[in-house]
């Protein structure tokens, strides 16, 4: 069989927003850089991040700062968070946002020219410098226009990767294929990064890509690194529920953001009845009191609609099931009765134009159609604080492929200033590990059994004349997800759910592929089938493991958060053809990042 061979000092595999960072760092340290993109370059996931990225600048209220968002960030995350991960990311932020100003991206400003910053769920204070509702678009232009005149970076797009190949414990080599030719790829490296976003194509419901197949994670499983509580699947309690050719697209937390209610089917502003008792005397307790809020009264507290994501979807959950909810199984967001339709359309284009064109919805003057769909995974691959170095020597991640900043649940925002961050320092220590230990590894390469048997993975599906078809294996894995490892869990569910996963894996051996490797949507699934398995499988034993609820993850037989399961992550690791759940303690917190978190 042949196949190309390309060769770099680093291979980053996705050109999201934590990609293209880290190839940028990488490529600024002297390395020769390859970024593996499955789409086409500037398609990626992060320009679904609408409403903006988290940072301390102060800009709108002088009180924010980086000790604030700290400790935003670890509540928000129910305290499951790194806590150095997270002291980082708020140190760091405002930094990679002025970055990305003098590289060129254009966000909205204050009167007196600052970048503006709006509020957002779960964030104390004024903290996402943000671009209308399309700043992820703009990140994404800005940095692609940044990393592409870097003459030591070369990008491979419409090419997936299958296989990380390692030389003794460390990582040489990813191996994978072209989209549109099925031709055989071989990539010979000292280092890969890993970019490749979340999971989110395992649940029917979701606002994710089609490339979000839990790539990243399953090739870091597959390689032997570790992967961390994956239970935590954040669901957004704002996607479009109707119509159903779009039911879980996101609505951005923006429209809440700048002034959105949630209403049931009575009308009613149900949020104040949902307000968690650690978040008493943050949030409006009347109506009367959002409204000055709003108005502009610094002094009055935050409307309950800017709760944490895994409040605000629960309540939605809560009001739907108790026969509440609106005609298509959701519930109301109105920001028409809130903001004049200048505003609206100033503010939320995007959401204006998406509801207009898709739902014949004029949202500046009727409210839209909401429910929780799967967002994002605050789990992933285990990383190293300072490196975003994973558990295999070699191996790196960033973005929603690692875990560790968002704890139990993620703050809408934290999310791009988090690929910042920490697709920087991925970048960085990448490149400084290429020039250290790299060399030994490009000297010797892999085995050329190790490729011999990635291309007999891959042509398999060819071979089953009589096999599957992968549509159908994937369909019957994203009901079963969503019926038994959705929002609420418990243990009869995650069993039956990981019995039949594991027919589902048998079934998925056997999937067939017609025609030839050129143009191969069929094929391509079949391929993808394993990774989205490895990731359910983990998600499902994750929360199976985790006898509580938390965040992202709430357990109906175990309702409560118990002190002593929060001592401690899951984590998953390959042993042989089996998967292992083990517990590890939390890293120790220093005493005074401890007495910020309980300042009021």
């Amino acid at each position: 069989m042949t196949y190309q061979t390309f060769e770099h000092d680093v291979i980053v595999i996705g050109a999201g927003g934590a990609g293209l960072r880290a190839a940028i760092e990488a490529a600024v340290q002297g390395a020769s850089v390859g970024i593996v993109c499955k789409s086409l370059l500037g398609k990626a996931h992060t320009v679904m991040a609408e409403g903006g990225v988290a940072a301390a600048m102060g800009n709108v209220d002088l009180r924010d700062n980086w000790q604030v968002h700290f400790r935003d960030t670890m509540r928000g995350g129910k305290m499951m968070n790194n806590w150095r991960m997270a002291q980082i990311h708020a140190q760091e932020s405002p930094a990679r946002v002025n970055e990305l100003e003098a590289w060129g991206a254009v966000f909205d400003r204050t009167k007196d020219g600052k970048i503006l910053q709006r509020n957002f769920g779960g964030h104390r204070f004024p903290r996402l410098a943000h671009v209308g509702d399309r700043t992820g678009l703009e990140i994404i232009r800005t940095l692609q226009d940044h990393a592409i005149h870097k003459k030591n970076l070369e990008v491979y797009m419409e090419c997936t990767i299958t296989h990380l190949l390692k030389e003794g414990n460390q990582i040489c080599g990813a191996f994978g294929y072209r989209r549109t030719t099925g031709e055989f790829l071989f990539f010979k490296t000292k280092a890969v990064i890993l970019a490749t976003g979340g999971i989110g194509k395992s649940f029917r419901i979701n606002s994710n890509s089609w490339e979000y197949t839990g790539d990243g994670q399953a090739l870091a499983y597959k390689a032997g690194a570790d992967l961390i509580d994956m239970e935590f699947v954040q669901f957004h309690p704002t996607g479009m529920v109707w119509p159903l050719s779009v039911k879980g697209t996101l609505v951005t937390e923006g429209v809440r953001g700048e002034g959105g209610i949630l209403k049931n089917s009575k009308g009613e502003r149900f949020m104040f009845r949902y307000v968690p008792d650690m978040f008493k005397g943050e949030f409006a307790e009347t109506e009367d009191e959002a409204k000055r809020w709003l108005a502009g009264d610094k002094s009055s507290r935050r409307p309950p609609e800017l709760l944490t994501r895994d409040v605000v979807a629960k309540a939605i959950t809560a009001e739907v099931k108790a026969g509440r909810g609106s005609p298509h199984g959701g519930v109301f967001l109105d920001i028409a009765s809130q903001r004049d339709a200048e505003t609206i359309k100033k503010k939320l284009p995007s959401m204006y134009h998406q509801f207009k064109e898709l739902a014949n919805v004029d949202i500046t003057k009727e409210p839209m159609e909401i429910g929780p769909t799967c967002h994002y995974i605050m789990g992933g691959i285990r990383v190293d604080a300072e490196t975003a170095a994973a558990t295999v020597p070699g191996l790196y991640a960033a973005g929603e492929s690692a875990a560790g900043l968002h704890g139990a649940n993620r703050l809408g925002g934290n999310s791009l200033s988090d690929l910042l961050v920490f697709g920087r320092r991925a970048g960085l220590a990448a490149a400084q590990y290429s020039k250290d230990h790299g060399q030994r590894t490009m000297d010797h390469g892999p085995k050329a059994q190790q490729i011999e048997e990635c291309e007999k993975q891959l042509l398999k599906p060819f071979e089953q004349r009589n096999g599957e078809n992968p549509y159908a294996v994937m369909e019957e894995l994203q009901k079963v997800m969503e019926a038994n490892v959705g929002i609420v869990r418990e243990e009869k569910e995650l069993q039956k759910a990981l019995d039949h996963l594991a027919q589902l894996k048998i079934r998925a051996k056997n999937v067939k592929a017609d025609g030839d490797r050129t143009y191969n949507p069929g094929w391509q699934t079949c391929l993808d089938l394993e990774n989205m398995l490895i990731v359910s499988e983990a998600i499902t034993r994750g929360a199976l493991e985790r006898k509580e609820s938390r965040g992202g993850h709430t357990r109906i037989d175990y309702p409560e958060s118990s002190a002593e399961e929060a001592q401690s992550n899951n984590i998953i690791r390959k042993k042989g053809d089996a998967m292992q759940v083990t517990r590890e303690p939390l890293p120790k917190m220093p005493p005074d990042l401890e007495a910020l978190i309980l300042s009021s």
